[in-house]
């Protein structure tokens, strides 16, 4: 009997305890209206890597520094690098070279030369062909033998071949290069230019910079050690987008809309309110996480709610607790967010 009368009283406690802590709450709810929601703090985070393999000779950073946008945050050992950029180059200023060699065509002393070599061997095949006129009157008076009137014919015949092969070296230089040959310089000289932009490419990869202004949440490797290409050497807590990860139930639903303005406070700074605007609403119904603190059922459907925080500053760290306000009517202008 004495322990179902301790238990009632214990029982009585509690309830009028539940009772104390439900009449509190009701009266912490806004009387204006204000959805209030509980949520965390979301940080987006970075691994940044190289993306070439290599000894990696500097670590310009420590972690929990600030880093800004482009800041330069590790290098490669470029040497090997830097000597394939400069053969791409040797290569691109010798096509260029030969290149303009054909499209500049035959220089005039060229063709000159090219004329005088014809003019000096039909000068020639005129001699030859003088001589083989009088070695054929001698031999038909037999004072010149046949072997020598078959010189004196291979001779003229000779020069008559090497005047037509003059003639076209002359009409060759005179005409310039084709446009097959020029073209395919041309193509060649691509090539190797697109050589040279990748050697390029490759040496600019030796530097590591940040992609986003952010925090440096670790510093995986040290200088000295050997990378392969997207081995993550930091990680990067970025300082923009921030957002407090939130819910609301299904019947709070159509009093929120993206672009709606909010009041986001945390624990550690209470007097100091952030402002901020919703910036994705979940289509998708799921049940409140029991991370979430929430008085609400946390075994109800809910939709998740991304609050994006305006000018975050460093006060705001990864999963801290935070408040959000929404007021009804307090609209704004849809803001363009990563999701």
């Amino acid at each position: 009997m004495k322990k179902l009368i301790v238990l009632l009283v214990i029982l009585a406690v509690a309830g009028g305890g539940g009772y104390a802590y439900y009449r509190d709450l009701e009266n912490e709810k806004p009387k204006d209206g204000t959805l209030v929601l509980y949520g965390n703090v979301d940080i987006r985070e970075a691994d940044l890597a190289f993306n070439i393999s290599g000894r990696v000779e500097t670590m310009q950073v420590e972690e929990g520094v600030t880093v800004q946008k482009g800041q330069l945050m590790a290098t490669l050992d470029a040497a090997t690098y830097q000597a394939e950029v400069d053969v791409a180059q040797a290569r691109v200023n010798a096509q260029k070279a030969a290149l303009n060699r054909l499209l500049a065509g035959s220089r005039s002393e060229e063709i000159k030369k090219a004329r005088a070599d014809v003019a000096a061997l039909e000068a020639d095949l005129r001699d030859a062909r003088a001589t083989l006129a009088r070695t054929e009157q001698l031999a038909q008076q037999s004072f010149a033998s046949q072997q020598k009137l078959s010189g004196d014919r291979a001779r003229v015949e000779s020069l008559q071949a090497h005047i037509n092969a003059a003639q076209q070296a002359l009409s060759l230089a005179i005409q310039g290069p084709r446009n097959e040959d020029i073209a395919q310089a041309q193509a060649q000289l691509k090539a190797e230019e697109a050589t040279l932009t990748l050697a390029r490419q490759y040496l600019a990869y030796t530097r590591l910079h940040a992609p986003e202004a952010g925090i440096v949440k670790t510093r995986i490797v040290e200088p000295g050690a050997v990378v392969q290409p997207q081995t993550p050497v930091y990680t990067l807590a970025l300082s923009d987008p921030v957002w407090v990860r939130t819910y609301v139930s299904e019947t709070d639903l159509g009093k929120v809309f993206p672009g709606m303005k909010a009041e986001i406070v945390t624990d550690s700074a209470p007097e100091r309110p952030r402002e901020g605007w919703v910036g994705f609403i979940s289509p998708v119904a799921e049940f409140t996480p029991k991370s979430v603190e929430t008085p609400d059922i946390r075994t109800g459907l809910v939709y998740r709610l991304r609050v994006y925080v305006k000018n975050a500053d460093n006060g705001l760290r990864q999963g801290m607790p935070a408040t959000v306000r929404l007021k009804p009517g307090a609209g704004g202008e849809e803001r363009q967010s990563g999701s």
